[in-house]
């Protein structure tokens, strides 16, 4: 089932449920699936599975950097909404990497295409990004490659 009609179903189900902040997150996403849709460029046949996913990753990024937002400046209550709007767009994701499984692939990656040290940073972002992702936080990925470039004793 496309993701749009997904949301439509899921939308249905918190209005019966009268879940408020369910019902804002798909909404949400139902507007962002909308608005790409109309994009210049996009097919008659709606999006593919790919766009939708960058979509949701797109969507779930926001309520994090949102949710950091608000965590600095002390407003706990719309901290908590975003938080959980947040887990709402993440049942729409592909299950995440543990940190184990995400080291192991990026072991795997940065030997393969033989990467020595942190200079290399940038040719394992580009296959790493394309190979992991949805699966982990791009912000995460760098965080990890760069550890692991300069402790080249992987």
């Amino acid at each position: 089932m496309p993701l749009k009609e997904t949301i439509d179903a899921n939308i249905k189900q918190a209005m019966l449920a009268k879940d408020k902040v369910r019902l804002t997150a798909l909404r949400s996403i139902k507007s962002q699936i909308l608005l790409a849709e109309t994009a210049e460029g996009v097919s008659a046949t709606g999006l593919t599975a790919d766009q939708e996913q960058k979509l949701l990753i797109k969507a779930a990024k926001q309520r994090r950097d949102s949710a950091a937002t608000y965590k600095e400046q002390f407003r706990s209550d719309l901290e908590e909404t975003e938080l959980a709007e947040l887990a709402i767009i993440e049942e729409f994701l592909p299950q995440q990497l543990s940190e184990a499984d995400l080291v192991e692939k990026l072991v795997g990656i940065i030997q393969r295409v033989g990467a020595t040290g942190p200079s290399d940073l940038g040719k394992v972002m580009g296959v790493a990004a394309r190979e992991l992702a949805g699966q982990a936080d791009g912000k995460r990925i760098s965080e990890v490659v760069g550890h692991l470039l300069n402790n080249t004793n992987f």
